[in-house]
């Protein structure tokens, strides 16, 4: 669809197929017609062969269906067509964000990472289920029913063995300890049944773990493609530097994942997964505001006639919402943290999903401000709430032993900042 110099509207209606040869004559067909910009609906994954084969040759407006819905009553196939073309001719169209080819091929690796990592999860779930049924209670006393000693264990279950003092003295490091209570948990009805189970289980959970460790070095190896090699410079002249020059290099990948690896609850891994979803150009987004919401850990908007209905989170990306629930769950844990302290805050008062999801919001903003200012992450403390408002702090706590009857008397004091400090 096109507009003449008089205005008028031509259009031109044609079918294509979705095979690699009916992409491409439908790439030269659009390249025929000195097409520049074409709309595609983002219907699950069915996108991707008709965006892939016309990339870079046509640019290519992925919009969200809900967005360009037609009037009821008029659904069909070149109805809708037309329908993205009119609103393509008219500039109403709101692309949705595409990642260059190097990010997608990072994020599907860091996914089937994570569905390899859920599988050998819910793998090891069913050889504790078979232990149970067994009458094992090995994981009453180990916490990792895979580890070293547990590993020999089971294998020599699965081998036969059913005396539990032999099965006890298998143990090695702490675990030696736990002598008698080894002797009780590995205490069981072990039958034949069991044991093709157990070795069944076992088998696969590790071609699991070797899977994951052939993702590691892929995903490690893919970012080394996608991060260019330090040049090899002489350091210049400070004299002859122009104040320009000091603006601060290109973020590299590799240097992305050190950055986000300094923030609390976050390791390499969730970092890879992190920088998948997002990128290492914050210039994409407008602010930190805008990169919560297209990650679905924003507050969301519904409001009419002044009243606030609900401050529901939209879906956003649920493998990156997903990665930085589980980097907030590590970080509620560390001790003298913000991260920390704001989670204990607020699931006093609000409960503990609204404060986790509070804590994930808080990551994703740092995580935008580490990337944008290339410096490490600087905590604010564990106790930044508490000496924001160091005095409602003290009467609270004096307060709070008043009422058993005690008597308080505080002496304040002053700091090395000069600020009053109670005693």
């Amino acid at each position: 669809m096109w507009t003449k110099q008089n205005g008028h509207v031509v259009r031109e209606t044609c079918s294509f197929g979705t095979t690699t040869a009916e992409l491409l004559r439908l790439q030269d067909w659009l390249l025929a017609w000195e097409c520049s910009h074409a709309a595609l609906e983002s219907t699950g994954g069915y996108w991707k062969p008709v965006y892939n084969i016309p990339e870079g040759q046509v640019e290519i407006l992925l919009v969200n269906a809900r967005h360009v819905k037609n009037v009821p009553g008029r659904k069909t196939a070149v109805g809708d067509a037309e329908w993205l073309a009119d609103l393509l001719r008219h500039r109403l169209l709101c692309a949705s964000f595409v990642p260059p080819c190097g990010q997608r091929e990072l994020r599907d690796l860091t996914r089937q990472r994570s569905n390899l990592v859920r599988e050998r999860a819910a793998v090891v779930n069913r050889l504790q289920k078979v232990l149970e049924d067994a009458n094992i209670k090995l994981a009453s006393v180990a916490t990792d029913v895979l580890a070293v000693s547990e590993r020999a264990m089971l294998e020599a279950i699965v081998g036969g063995e059913t005396d539990p003092t032999v099965l006890a003295k298998l143990a090695c490091g702490r675990l030696r300890d736990k002598h008698e209570e080894l002797e009780q948990a590995l205490t069981g009805r072990v039958r034949d049944h069991h044991r093709f189970l157990l070795e069944t289980h076992l088998r696969r959970i590790d071609f699991l773990d070797e899977q994951i460790e052939q993702f590691n070095q892929r995903i490690v190896s893919h970012i080394e493609q996608l991060s260019p090699a330090p040049a090899q410079v002489t350091s210049p002249d400070p004299a002859t530097v122009p104040a320009t020059a000091s603006e601060k290099p290109a973020l590299s990948w590799n240097n992305a994942i050190e950055l986000l690896d300094t923030i609390p609850g976050i390791d390499r891994q969730l970092a890879e997964v992190l920088i998948a979803g997002i990128g290492i150009d914050m210039g994409r987004s407008p602010s930190e505001h805008h990169l919560s919401s297209r990650a679905g850990v924003a507050p969301g908007d519904n409001e009419s006639v002044g009243k606030r209905r609900s401050g529901k989170t939209t879906p956003g990306n649920p493998p990156l919402r997903k990665a930085l629930v589980q980097a907030a769950h590590a970080a509620r844990r560390k001790n003298d943290c913000y991260l920390g302290a704001q989670y204990h805050r607020l699931a006093a008062r609000r409960g503990k999903k609204r404060a986790t999801l509070a804590v994930v919001h808080s990551i994703l903003v740092i995580a935008y401000q580490v990337l944008s200012r290339q410096e490490p992450y600087q905590g604010l403390g564990g106790n930044y709430f508490d000496e924001r408002k160091r005095e409602s702090v003290a009467n609270r706590l004096v307060r709070r032993l008043e009422k058993p009857g005690c008597r308080v008397a505080l002496e304040m004091q002053p700091n090395s900042t000069g600020s009053a400090a109670a005693t």
